[in-house]
């Protein structure tokens, strides 16, 4: 006779257990409080003011960008046609430990839409307890009328509870979850390109010593040919000692130079070995000297940059999860509904306690409305106010920001550009002087101060030629950085 009961006691159990979880789920539809989000404005303008045409000659490679442009998509640092520099940005992705932290925190990020997400669920949980108890007989306020032996209760409950989500609270805290990951997503796209570019730039530095020591070294052999001149003259009685004096100064001087290069050389190969994730004794850049030209790089519309660049984006989706957050606030000034309900067994004895008539079930709604915090509510609300403001602002600061590094880096490749030219008919003017100084020496026309004067003055602007192909190379990385890397908002992961 046990058997049937139990069955009928279980199937009731599951009709109001069924019924019990369904009612929160037709409540579901509630609205929500608080404003709907508007994408705010940010300053912007047609064109960038250093790509206008008065500003650059004809045939300048800053234009628009065509839409099948592939100057600044996916693997930027293509563009510069570096192998060694191609096999090293990868690297980057994988190894870089800052980029692993900015990883674990979007990994962190997605885990909490997940947590935010389960409160649109029931939480249902289930205490078994067997107790023994006995009462003394002599406790305060009580006399026993019968002998106390003790009482057994044996207890086989599961809980339910759910609060309905009437005025879009968790709603609203779910869609700040997405929006911060989405942020957060965007902040890793921007420490990678960061440390890309970083990358990019130690290169071509690296690159830069390269070529200044090659240089340095060959000048260090045409010293000590001018030196050894100057103290055969010396011997024969052609020269004085001062001359020979002014050889060494000079030739000494190039060696010191040739070895101070050395120092920043080194420095820009242990950085690139800690951005690529290694101590800087198990990697080594060979010497290759600095021999390229900066690419053209189409900076495109200033109305495409707000698209384009990861750090605007993450500003622009903080902004939305401030909007959700004063809904949030928001919704605490109206009332909470939940329900609660429990089904179970209990018995004073094991043996017999899923029986039919030791069935219990409770269910029911539950009302709470908050009559008086002390103002808590409403600094909640100024608070979440006061928050969306901070992040509209960051917002236009960000893109304002953004303009700035673009026009700046145009107009250091513009006069760059225009510095090359210069600067290579300097050195070719020094080069040929330097020619004409040391032949007058020779046929016994002039000092030797005036070659060491043309000497120095030569190495100056061929070191400067050197110095300004590096301050190009460098200027084409950052913007690209600048321009966002080929990155898009289309990138960002939906949630």
């Amino acid at each position: 006779m046990r058997q049937p009961e139990r069955k009928s006691a279980t199937r009731q159990a599951v009709r109001i257990g069924t019924a019990t979880a369904l009612l929160p789920m037709l409540l579901l539809s509630g609205c929500m409080v608080g404003p709907k989000y508007v994408k705010p404005t940010a300053p912007t303008t047609p064109e960038y003011k250093e790509t206008g045409k008065n500003n650059y000659k004809e045939g300048t490679p800053w234009q628009p960008a065509a839409p099948g442009d592939a100057a600044t998509k996916g693997e930027w640092w293509a563009i510069f046609g570096d192998a060694q520099l191609n096999e090293l940005e990868p690297q980057i992705a994988i190894n870089n430990q800052s980029l692993q932290a900015a990883a674990a925190r979007l990994v962190y990020a997605r885990a909490q839409i997940k947590y935010n997400h389960s409160f649109l669920y029931p939480t249902l949980g289930a205490s078994p307890s067997v107790v023994g108890e006995r009462e003394s007989n002599n406790r305060a306020y009580f006399t026993a009328p019968t002998p106390n032996n003790g009482l057994a209760d044996t207890v086989l409950p599961l809980d339910l509870n759910y609060e309905i989500d009437l005025w879009g609270r968790v709603r609203r805290t779910i869609n700040a979850s997405k929006e911060e990951a989405q942020a957060t997503a965007a902040d890793l796209q921007t420490a990678l390109l960061s440390l890309q570019a970083e990358l990019a730039v130690d290169y071509f530095e690296a690159r830069a010593d390269d070529a200044q020591y090659k240089l340095l070294n060959d000048t260090v052999k045409d010293y000590e040919e001018a030196y050894r001149i100057t103290n055969n003259r010396f011997v024969g009685g052609v020269s004085p000692e001062s001359d020979v004096d002014q050889a060494k100064t000079q030739l000494e001087s190039a060696r010191v130079q040739a070895s101070d290069v050395n120092i920043q050389r080194a420095e820009y190969e242990h950085a690139i070995a800690v951005l690529l994730g290694k101590p800087p004794a198990d990697f080594s850049l060979k010497q290759v000297p600095l021999n390229a030209q900066p690419p053209a790089v189409p900076p495109g519309l200033p109305s495409e940059l707000l698209e384009r660049r990861p750090d605007i984006a993450a500003a622009e989706r903080r902004v939305n999860e401030a909007n959700e957050r004063i809904g949030i606030a928001r919704a605490a000034y109206f009332p909470n509904l939940s329900i609660g309900a429990a089904i179970g067994f209990e018995s004073t004895a094991i043996a017999n306690v899923l029986s039919g008539s030791n069935l219990l079930w409770s269910v029911g709604p539950a009302l709470s409305q908050t009559i008086f915090d002390g103002g808590a509510r409403r600094a909640l609300s100024q608070q979440a106010l006061a928050g969306y403001t901070e992040t509209v602002a960051n917002y236009r600061q960000t893109t304002l920001t953004a303009f700035q590094q673009v026009e700046d880096n145009l107009a250091v490749l513009h006069t760059l550009e225009l510095e090359a030219q210069q600067q290579h008919s300097a050195t070719q003017a020094a080069e040929s002087a330097e020619k004409i100084f040391d032949n007058r020496y020779v046929g016994g026309l002039d000092t030797y101060l005036q070659v060491v004067t043309a000497q120095t003055t030569a190495l100056a602007n061929e070191r400067n030629d050197i110095d300004i192909q590096r301050r190009q190379m460098d200027a084409s990385v950052t913007l690209i950085k600048a321009l966002g890397g080929g990155w898009s908002t289309a990138q960002l992961p939906k949630y």
